[in-house]
């Protein structure tokens, strides 16, 4: 049998004593506060003293240069970026120039689809920060148009809506038109 060392359990000289740090504004003690956001440390002479300071480092794990690319409305490099949901390329000219586009390839099966909301842009396929396929503009922020059901190159009969959605049903699938006025609705037959 092993004998367990007894400085494992001793404790440090300073160890129970309080580490006061200083407001950089007032001079009072910062506290420890938790919000929904996280972790902060706040000067306790809140609501008279406002300073705050987070526990987390928010940087950006992920920022890389790609050389031989331009921004198309800026002139300036782009760069590989890690965003809260997920890769992205944006301009390095943010925040003057807020271009950005997804890092991941538009797939083979919605390229060739405008949209039919700005007509500028393609749906692509994207994925929620939930590992979601939905299919959007990619025009994105000017155009904000997403559907979240596969769409086809098709104009709805009924409302002249240039694009249709294949959903599947109980029954088989149908292809409908995203359109919440419109009820058009068409089995797919095999």
């Amino acid at each position: 049998m092993s004998k367990i060392d007894p400085k494992l359990f001793s404790a440090h000289e300073h160890a129970l004593e309080k580490a006061y740090q200083v407001c950089p504004k007032c001079g009072g003690e910062l506290v420890h506060r938790q919000s929904k956001a996280g972790p902060f440390l706040g000067c306790s002479q809140y609501p008279s003293c406002d300073y705050k300071r987070s526990l987390h480092s928010n940087d950006h794990s992920l920022e890389k240069r790609l050389p031989g690319t331009e921004c198309p409305e800026c002139g300036e490099e782009m760069m590989l970026r890690q965003g809260r949901y997920g890769m992205f390329i944006g301009c390095s000219n943010f925040p003057e120039c807020q271009h950005i586009e997804s890092a991941q390839p538009k797939t083979e099966e919605t390229k060739d689809i405008r949209c039919p909301s700005c007509s500028k842009g393609s749906i692509v396929a994207r994925q929620s920060r939930y590992g979601k396929t939905f299919y959007a503009c990619d025009a994105y922020p000017k155009c904000r148009y997403a559907v979240n059901d596969k769409p086809r190159a098709e104009t709805c009969p009924d409302c002249g809506w240039e694009l249709l959605v294949e959903k599947q049903y109980a029954a088989g699938m149908f292809k409908i038109c995203p359109q919440k006025s419109c009820n058009y609705k068409e089995k797919i037959e095999d």
